[in-house]
């Protein structure tokens, strides 16, 4: 479906059409080679230096439709209940059980956590004062601590700098039938094995960075620290991501579309500069594509670099940079930058509704991709070769032939193509990753966020409260920048 608006944002809703969408729409698209798409109907082109070349930085939401006031965002606190699982009574252990979870412990140090943490004596002693009460509480106490740390991650919440993902394991992966099953096995102990190995991510970097760990020196403490890390950060996240999604590893500036748990194709990206304006790492959903988007530009930059004034009292100058402007009836100034190769959104984004105001799209400066650092945006992911992800996702998803799409794209209007199917969007941040390459390698820590999670893994585990509440904001743009 189609729609010619001027809300980028649309309400996030759920059509049942989508879920009868999927691997026959990506059988069109995926089809032709992707490099192909474009060369379908040629887009049209404007000669460089006839593009308006706008001063001011790229990320920002568009205006919409009912021409409310747009005000710059600050991200409001994120409350996540994780509920805790623990029982009121505990069910009944047999000691050979509690010797299968003690052996788990023991080991555990392949699966990057620390067996100090899960306390193995007292649940040694437990054990040889044989089955009753005292067993009972402690092995499912310390059965409950394991699964916790392997399904939601060993680092506490206030270490996670910039982390706005509701991580969706403890609903589908509850410990309480996980522990009850295990022990329904009565003698067979391979059940309290499996029920606990059934918890680790599936992705395939996880596994990685698992042998690695196994094969680095016990001595070279800070590679397995880094190591560690890395593994949690997957935990953090869904243990399984879908087969079909979009994953940016910020420190890597890359970008990968993954079909059918295939890297289809990958694009070189530009994330936030280190500081107030760092990208965040978010798990959302893209439900449209937006061709031709708008830009409203924040109060911060109307009022405070006087842009508003100088659109209102110069006409040529909002002319030549694709500015319009009106006034509220509170007397505001509301400045918009219109659809064109000089938006600074570019010619697409994706609608992917979040209250970071954070997104995925083009760009009008192209030569920055030549850069080997590229942390220079305002949070938003801007992607290379941006209209060619548009192309894919509006055939693909969005049911679009090819000359459909390239007319859309070449009509220089607001259009926003609705995905039949959404499809999930992860922005990470991994210092230790595999490359677009298939080669695991470090990649910077340019955000500084690696010092906390190793903090959190040098301290004593603490118990999970059962909620995450933080008060991170992600900050809008304060200045004009590249």
């Amino acid at each position: 479906m189609i729609f010619n608006k001027t809300d980028c944002r649309s309400t996030k809703t759920r059509h049942a059409a989508r879920a009868m969408a999927g691997a026959a729409l990506w059988a069109g698209a995926l089809a032709m080679p992707a490099a192909s798409l474009a060369q379908t109907a040629p887009l049209k082109t404007v000669p460089a230096n006839s593009q308006p070349k706008p001063l001011l930085p790229e990320e920002q939401a568009p205006a919409n439709q009912a021409r409310q006031v747009p005000t710059d965002m600050t991200s409001a606190p994120v409350i996540q209940e994780i509920p805790t699982d623990y029982f009121t009574v505990a069910p009944v252990w047999q000691v050979a059980q509690a010797e299968a979870l003690l052996s788990y412990i023991r080991a555990i140090g392949n699966e990057g956590l620390f067996p100090r943490d899960y306390q193995p004596d007292t649940l040694q002693a437990a054990i040889a004062r044989g089955a009753g009460k005292d067993l009972n509480e402690t092995a499912t106490r310390l059965f409950t601590w394991v699964a916790e740390d392997l399904r939601d991650g060993r680092t506490e919440m206030d270490s996670r700098a910039q982390w706005f993902v509701e991580d969706p394991d403890w609903k589908l992966h509850p410990i309480k039938p996980l522990l009850q099953d295990a022990l329904a096995a009565g003698g067979q102990t391979g059940g309290i094995v499996a029920a606990l190995d059934s918890l680790s991510p599936v992705h395939p970097d996880y596994a990685v960075l698992k042998q690695m760990l196994l094969e680095t020196s016990e001595g070279d403490k800070a590679a397995r620290a880094k190591i560690r890390a890395n593994m949690d950060r997957w935990r953090w996240l869904g243990r399984d991501l879908g087969k079909n999604y979009l994953l940016t590893n910020v420190p890597e500036y890359q970008l990968r579309l993954v079909i059918n748990n295939k890297v289809h194709t990958s694009f070189r990206t530009i994330v936030g500069k280190p500081g107030r304006t760092a990208t965040p790492q978010l798990a959302e959903t893209v439900e449209g594509v937006i061709f031709n988007p708008t830009w409203t530009v924040p109060q911060s930059i109307v009022v405070g670099e006087g842009l508003g004034a100088r659109v209102l009292n110069n006409p040529s100058y909002a002319r030549n940079n694709g500015y319009k402007a009106y006034k509220t009836e509170a007397g505001m100034t509301v400045v918009v930058q219109q659809p064109g190769p000089g938006n600074s959104l570019g010619l697409m984004k994706l609608d992917m509704p979040n209250p970071h105001a954070i997104f995925l799209h083009d760009t009008p400066s192209k030569s920055l991709f030549n850069n080997s650092g590229r942390a220079l945006s305002h949070g938003c992911v801007r992607t290379e070769n941006a209209m060619k992800l548009a192309m894919i996702l509006a055939k693909g998803l969005g049911g679009l032939s090819s000359e459909e799409a390239v007319e859309i794209a070449n009509s220089r209007k607001y259009t926003r193509v609705e995905l039949k199917k959404e499809l999930p969007v992860y922005i990470t941040y991994f210092t230790m990753a595999r490359d677009i390459d298939g080669v695991m390698r470090s990649f910077d820590d340019i955000y500084g966020r690696d010092e906390p999670v190793l903090a959190s893994f040098a301290a004593p585990r603490k118990v999970k409260t059962g909620q995450h509440v933080t008060d991170e904001a992600i900050v809008p743009i304060e200045a004009p920048g590249a």
